[in-house]
This record gives structure tokens, sequence and C-alpha cells, in this order.
């Protein structure tokens, strides 16, 4: 008759060894969690790697939305087209320095409603670098973009 594997209930021993669980593993089960942490160890570096690139892309995307929002912002402030365009380029650019942020970025002002009571609309396109993140392969580049549109005051002159 064999003998079980695992025992059924704590059994006390004397000496130095106190008290034995149910459930350890004997024989030839010992180091089987050795193989499947060094079998699992990967997976979860991939999964942690990936939710750092995700978590990259989404802070890119918002601090993107706000560049954008600001520029056009600034864009509706400005007293004449050519400034206009200057300042919502100047302001993207200062919002998005960081190049961690954008390692690329593109501004396009429209301004063919720049009238009062008109539109400006900004879209801007930023290109995020993936490539230094993890070094496995995931694709180098990721492009986002965004558009943001702000009113021109009705009653103020404009050149």
């Amino acid at each position: 008759m064999t003998r079980p594997r695992f025992r059924a209930h704590p059994i006390r021993k004397s000496g130095r060894q106190g008290r034995r669980w149910a459930g350890r593993p004997t024989g030839q089960d010992a180091g089987s969690v050795t193989v499947e942490l060094t079998l699992l160890t990967p997976l979860l570096l991939l999964i942690v790697l990936f939710v750092v690139a995700a978590g990259r892309l989404a802070d890119a995307q918002a601090r993107l939305d706000q560049a954008t929002y600001t520029a056009a912002r600034a864009a509706s402030l400005s007293r004449d087209s050519a400034i206009a365009v200057s300042a919502a380029q100047a302001s993207a650019d200062s919002a998005l320095q960081d190049p961690s942020a954008c390692a690329v970025l593109s501004t396009v002002v429209d301004t063919t409603a720049y009238q009062p009571g008109g539109v400006v609309t900004v879209r801007t396109t930023c290109v995020v670098d993936m490539a230094d993140l993890t070094g496995l392969g995931i694709p180098g580049r990721k492009t986002l973009t965004s558009a943001s549109s702000s009113p021109l005051d009705r009653f103020r002159a404009t050149s």
C-alpha cells in the first residue's frame, strides 16, 4: 500500500520542527514552485510593461488634448490671424516641451473664420516614442491627434 503524498491533518512532532501542516508538498513535488515561478516571471513582466506603455499613451493623449485646448484659446485671444497662428504654436510647443510626451509635434491652426463671432480651430499631431520604454519590439512610434476650437468674441475688433 502506498503512502498518501499529502497529510490530511496537522501532526505535532517533538523537537525543533514544531507543527507541520497538511498540503505541504513532499517527494516528487519539491521544487515545482521554482519552475512555475521561472515560467511565469517573463509573462508577469510583459503584463507590467504593457500597463506602463498604456499609461504613457494615456498620459500623452491627455497632455496633447490640454495643449490643443490651450493653443486654441491663445489663438482666439489674439487680435490678428498671423499673431493667432504664432501664439497657438508657441502655446502648444511650451505645453509639450517634455520629450517623453511628444517626440515630434505638429500644430495646424485654421484661421479661415477669423472674424468677430468666428471660430479658430487648432489640430495637433504628436508622435509618441515607445521604443525607449521596453526594448521588446513594441512598435516604435504611435501617432496621436487632437483638435480643439475656440470662439472669437463677436464684440471685439480684429485686424
